[in-house]
């Protein structure tokens, strides 16, 4: 089957023709690209087009496509069942290099990001007795329904539903803060410190395009909350293992951490943890209940214990930082040489260009970005064989498979995409 093939017989079969809507490329005003095989830095479409890859899953592909272990990985555990419903040496395995590279005293896996933040912000309710939640603008902790929500009017403000089928009950149950805002914690936790249960954040934001936190916004993350009684839960889906070994490092006083994407090597996963004494409040030990059927899959068991094995030396994280470093210095170039209204934020490998004249410190901000424009450019970069993330609002990720060389395409191509995506005078 072609791509268009294969775009009609979906959109005959999943909502929107995509089973995730980022997917659809809708908001850059074009038509989903079949995936059909990644190797290395590379993926390819249904007619055998080759694209640079930054989407890397959304993250989770550090190494990569295909790296050799974690492929041997899975074959070797397909080999021996795919699921079992009971505990298995593998959970043990990957929680232990996870247990020691990051200091989590307990976790558990379960099987998305999703399904990590909801039970840890459920444990964080029981553990203090209280219903409120604070998340952050812009923000993105999955799609439970306590947490699809947006700002209201105020500065410090209970959430609205940002999604159909979500009670304004549940939502109300959420307030929504301005990202790197520290007098808007404070505010809120003085007028509200009692009744909040956790804050929950991203230490790196990488949902609103990527936003570098400032030293005084962790600083009152990690005081404010526990000041009040309540928790902190580092959401760290994106970040862990991304950034270097194990956590970002950037929020050491977190109660809980969520992980995801990289700890199962490509394959469904999440897991949070956190002391022991607050984790297990969790069944069978304890009062808070969750369960998850393939819960510590084997197949995702073992293609995360040879990912994290690939990355335990630190020599990737050095190389992917090289690698991200050269892409950002070509990118500056590249606009510099278009006179181009955007700029480019990075952390480690990961980064965003955003189409607005300076990185953005807010949600607030990154909404000025010039979407459109990001439409043409992506357009013309996928036309150019370099395939990025299909919104303004998403992150880039490099991996260690890509090679100076792609780098140097990506940027030629950058060049000529920003010129053809330049508004008309």
């Amino acid at each position: 089957m072609d791509n268009a093939s294969i775009r009609d017989a979906a959109r005959a079969l999943f909502p929107g023709g995509v089973n995730s809507p980022v997917r659809s490329f809708r908001s850059v005003g074009g038509n989903p690209v079949p995936i059909v095989r990644g190797e290395g830095a590379h993926v390819y479409d249904a007619e055998g087009g080759r694209y640079i890859d930054y989407l890397a899953a959304f993250g989770p592909l550090v190494l990569g496509h295909a790296p050799a272990g974690v492929v041997e990985a899975v074959r070797k555990a397909a080999g021996t069942g795919t699921a079992f419903g009971a505990l298995t040496p593998g959970e043990v395995e990957l929680g232990t290099r996870v247990r020691d590279a990051t200091g989590l005293e307990r976790l558990r896996f379960v099987n998305s990001g999703t399904e990590a933040t909801m039970t840890a912000i459920r444990l964080a309710r029981a553990a203090t007795g209280r219903d409120v939640i604070v998340k952050f603008d812009g923000c993105y902790h999955g799609h439970s329904d306590g947490l699809l929500v947006k700002a209201g009017s105020g500065i410090a403000t209970m959430g609205l539903s940002d999604s159909a089928g979500v009670p304004e009950a549940i939502a109300g149950l959420t307030a929504v803060l301005p990202y790197n805002d520290p007098a808007a914690l404070k505010e809120w936790f003085g007028a509200h410190g009692g009744q909040t249960a956790a804050v929950i954040v991203e230490p790196v934001a990488g949902n609103m395009g990527l936003v570098a936190p400032t030293q005084e916004f962790l600083d009152a993350l990690q005081e404010v909350p526990h000041a009040h009684g309540a928790l902190l839960i580092a959401d760290e889906v994106i970040t862990g293992f991304r950034l270097r070994y194990g956590v970002c490092g950037l929020l050491p006083e977190a109660d809980l951490v969520c992980l995801g994407k990289i700890i199962g090597g490509g394959l469904p996963v999440g897991a949070f943890g956190g002391r022991a004494e607050l984790m297990d409040q969790l069944a069978p030990l304890g009062p808070v209940y969750q369960a998850g059927t393939l819960s510590g899959n084997p197949l995702v068991m073992g293609a995360g214990a040879a990912m994290l094995d690939a990355l335990a030396d630190g020599a990737v994280y050095q190389r992917i930082e090289e690698l991200a470093r050269h892409l950002e210095n070509g990118l500056n170039a590249a606009i510099h040489r278009a006179e181009a209204p955007a700029a480019v934020t990075r952390v480690g490998s990961m980064l965003t260009l955003f189409f607005r004249n300076q990185s953005p410190t807010d949600y607030a901000q990154a909404r000025e970005a010039d979407t459109a424009m990001f439409g043409r450019f992506h357009a013309a970069m996928l036309e150019r064989g370099v395939m990025l993330p299909p919104s303004q609002f998403e992150t880039w990720f490099v991996s260690a498979a890509h090679r100076e060389a792609d780098l140097d395409e990506t940027v030629k191509a950058a060049h000529e995409a920003m010129r053809i995506a330049a508004p008309v005078a």
